[in-house]
């Protein structure tokens, strides 16, 4: 007989399939499947803003990128209005293969069904849980991917960095912003005066 609870299942479960990810990531010196290695930043994020979430956002965050090397950026044209378009796609596929392991591992239909919704992120602002989830993964792009980000696009003008701050600072709740302020303090300086010029003037 097993002690497997279901979130201790679905958790299990996204995780065996993040770590199919063939791309990696260095996490304090141990490469990592990348997948897998977001998945735990977007869990460690989300008990700092949320000492005590409930099941459904645990799930929620550890399946934000679920399998999404399998649905790359290159399947989709060039341009914003594609991009978006892909983030889209990408969001109902991990609301689909969230749902469905949550359903094998007992979940009430009704939870899988608010685990779909909040990671196709349509009730943005609208939804305490949707929004939250919004939140730590800002706080993840903030901390570990914003700085690699900024050097691979390093011809992006002055503006559009602007307007990418601004729209990641938009996202957020007053309880992410916060911990954004707090994260930024150890910002190195170029990324510091950057996020400070663009909320100087937030409507830009």
């Amino acid at each position: 007989m097993t002690s497997e609870t279901p979130l201790s299942c679905a958790l299990n479960a996204v995780d065996e399939a993040n770590r199919a990810d063939p791309n990696r990531e260095q996490v304090n010196g141990e490469s990592l499947p990348k997948e897998y290695a977001y998945s735990l930043h977007m869990t460690r994020w989300l008990f700092e803003l949320e000492p005590n979430p409930s099941p459904r956002m645990q799930v929620a965050c550890r399946a934000q990128h679920i399998e999404r090397w399998t649905m790359p950026r290159s399947d989709f044209a060039e341009g914003r209005k594609a991009y978006y378009q892909w983030r889209q796609a990408c969001g109902r596929m991990h609301g689909r293969r969230a749902a469905e392991i949550m359903a094998g591992c007992g979940f009430p239909d009704e939870e899988c069904q608010r685990v779909e919704t909040i990671l196709t992120k349509r009730e943005l602002r609208q939804d305490e849980d949707t929004q939250l989830l919004e939140d730590v993964a800002c706080m993840v792009f903030l901390e570990r991917y914003f700085e690699d980000f900024y050097e691979q696009k390093a011809d992006y003008d002055r503006e559009k960095w602007l307007r990418i701050v601004r729209r990641t600072w938009g996202k957020m709740s007053h309880r992410g912003h916060a911990a954004a302020l707090k994260l930024a303090e150890g910002m190195p300086a170029h990324l510091l005066a950057l996020l400070q010029e663009a909320l100087a003037d937030p409507e830009g």
